[in-house]
């Protein structure tokens, strides 16, 4: 039976290779030298320093526009809150998002069935299988979801006939 996986998954390897730009571009700029300005990447988290709220943002800034040129989807980024570390020094977590959260997928799911199309969705641990008969339907799933949940970053793996 034809069916696909609607995942929230980014490219980790495009995240890496963005943050060492962004660590390169930072480390040449005018303005951030001689400040606490870094960029450095643990696991699926980025940590951004600086001096200010205002240099965190410019450093920010510099990440996205590193992330959309190598082709990695901004709505992936959960910023977490600033933190003041020693003295005048500030950081902000951002965590790179994995897996569709319980709620978007039964959103996902909901929308599905709502939607009198011939295929069925399943909740598979992080992702959503979506089977049915036809490759068509299975297309016009593809475009209904692309369509009314624009605000998650979803992609659609194993596609099988």
């Amino acid at each position: 039976m034809p069916s696909f996986d609607a995942v929230c998954e980014a490219n980790l390897v495009e995240v890496k290779n963005a943050v060492e730009n962004s660590a390169k571009e930072i480390g040449t700029r005018f303005d951030f030298k001689g400040t606490s300005a870094a960029i450095e990447l643990k696991d699926s988290e980025i940590t951004v320093f600086g001096d200010s709220a205002f240099q965190l943002t410019q450093i920010e800034d510099i990440l996205q526009s590193k992330l959309t040129k190598r082709g990695v989807d901004v709505r992936f980024l959960d910023k977490q809150e600033i933190q003041k570390i020693g003295g005048d020094k500030v950081k902000v977590l951002i965590k790179v998002k994995k897996g569709i959260a319980g709620d978007d997928a039964k959103k996902l799911q909901r929308l599905i069935k709502d939607s009198k199309l011939k295929v069925q969705a399943a909740i598979q641990g992080d992702a959503v299988r979506v089977t049915g008969a036809k490759r068509d339907d299975l297309q016009s799933a593809m475009a209904l979801i692309k369509k009314d949940l624009s605000d998650l970053p979803l992609s659609f793996d194993n596609f099988r006939d």
